[in-house]
């Protein structure tokens, strides 16, 4: 018989090796042409590799969270054979790999089947004898209308809760903790009795891999490298407030505006007057790039992670434009579906946690660039306008800055710019 060796190719310029962040087959199971086998994942995306022939799974390359490189074997294929055996030895590396593997209950009863050939086996018979197929205790699980994928350990846990996986909502493709979480705080009225508040819950191991490492790797880099200050200054937005609403109510088709597109309006037409904050800083070879263009990042929070997709020449857009933009690459990053393009090569980038945005915060600074900046909630609160007490919306505005390119002054003053557009708005649509 046989075998095919899968190596990884080059999926992108610069890139020597790749995460296994999901495996989509397990030894002993049959692939197709084309068919989805892996996501591996590199410093700028992740990229979803497909089979380049038929056959069976004899061999993998390792776990997820291990490093590939490039031109190395990823998986081995057996290609002569509808109903290749797959050796005691490929048996047992099926039962080691097993556990952390999502496994998915099929909800009806298969049909039965007419007898294999006596001392024959399929595939799927190995892959059931080696537990790789849902047990029938995981089929009278499921509902009797739907599909559930979850992760042993998440079904695990629902099954030591007493939870039926049928009754609990995903709010993803699979069914996650977060979801148990959730069925725990607001799924009591539908017959479920959660279980005395001072039950400990057992220690859970989570491997920090995929999108989870690059963050934890990105931000201790970050943190190590860069000497981090922070100016918090409060604005005062009632009037901005007003426009916006104003401009949404006369929006016609155009997407609803936020705060956000008039912060970044803001932040642009100050840049000029402040170059060393749109920069990057190469501190190797000493340099300090001050650009030209404004590349915003915008940081995004998805199931896997934090992700900080790109606007582009934000300073050629006007609120509307921006307003778009934001959308579609904030949807792009959230399904998985940016490009790597349009995940790299920001100047400067701004990070938002909407209405959880707090009174003040310190966020770290997206490496090579020198400045990130964080606008909080807004809230109302009354403030004296000369003699008068009067109701006003206020949000904080944050910045860190690398001290090594960026003084404190230049911080202060260059927020203090962006204040005076935001609190006179009609600036922002003065030339």
């Amino acid at each position: 018989m046989a075998r095919f060796t899968f190596r990884l190719p080059d999926i992108g310029e610069g890139i020597a090796e790749a995460e296994i962040v999901a495996w989509h087959v397990r030894v002993g199971e049959r692939v197709e042409e084309d068919q989805q086998v892996a996501d591996m994942m590199t410093d700028k995306a992740t990229v979803e590799m497909e089979s380049p022939v038929s056959g069976v799974v004899v061999e993998l390359a390792g776990e997820v969270g291990d490093q590939v490189a490039i031109g190395s074997a990823l998986m081995v294929i057996e290609t002569d054979g509808d109903e290749a055996v797959v050796s005691e030895e490929v048996e047992e590396q099926v039962e080691a790999e097993t556990p952390g593997v999502e496994e998915v209950v099929e909800t009806a009863p298969e049909p039965a089947s007419a007898p294999a050939e006596a001392g024959a086996q399929s595939p799927r018979d190995v892959a059931s004898d080696s537990g790789l197929l849902p047990s029938q205790e995981h089929k009278e699980e499921a509902s009797q209308h739907r599909q559930i994928l979850a992760s042993p350990a998440v079904r695990a846990r629902a099954k030591d809760l007493g939870i039926d996986l049928a009754a609990v909502k995903a709010e993803g493709d699979r069914l996650r903790h977060s979801d148990l979480d959730a069925y725990l705080r607001y799924g009591q009225g539908q017959g479920y009795h959660a279980p005395h508040a001072s039950r400990a819950r057992e220690d859970e191991p989570v491997k920090v891999i995929g999108m989870r490492r690059r963050i934890a790797e990105n931000m201790a880099a970050s943190k190590r490298a860069i000497p981090h200050f922070t100016y918090v200054e409060e604005i005062d937005v009632t009037a901005l407030e007003d426009m916006r609403g104003d401009l949404n109510a006369n929006r016609g088709n155009r997407p609803k505006l936020t705060m956000l597109p008039f912060l970044i309006v803001a932040i642009c037409r100050t840049i000029p007057d402040f170059p060393m904050i749109n920069a990057r800083y190469d501190d190797e070879a000493g340099v300090v790039t001050r650009h030209g263009r404004v590349h915003l990042g915008m940081a995004t929070q998805t199931d896997a992670g934090l992700m900080v997709p790109v606007i582009r020449d934000a300073q050629d857009r006007n609120v509307w434009q921006l307003a778009s933009e934001i959308g579609r690459l904030a949807e792009a990053a959230r399904t998985g579906k940016a490009k790597s393009e349009e995940l790299s090569g920001s100047t400067l980038t701004i990070t938002s946690l909407g209405p959880l945005g707090g009174i003040a915060t310190t966020p770290v600074i997206n490496r090579p660039e020198v400045a990130i900046i964080g606008p909080n909630k807004i809230v109302e609160r009354p403030v004296f306008h000369g003699d008068e007490i009067v109701r006003a919306k206020l949000m904080n505005l944050s910045i860190s800055c690398d001290h090594r390119v960026v003084d404190g002054w230049d911080a202060a003053s260059y927020v203090q710019a962006v204040k005076k557009l935001l609190e006179t708005p009609v600036l922002l649509f003065a030339d």
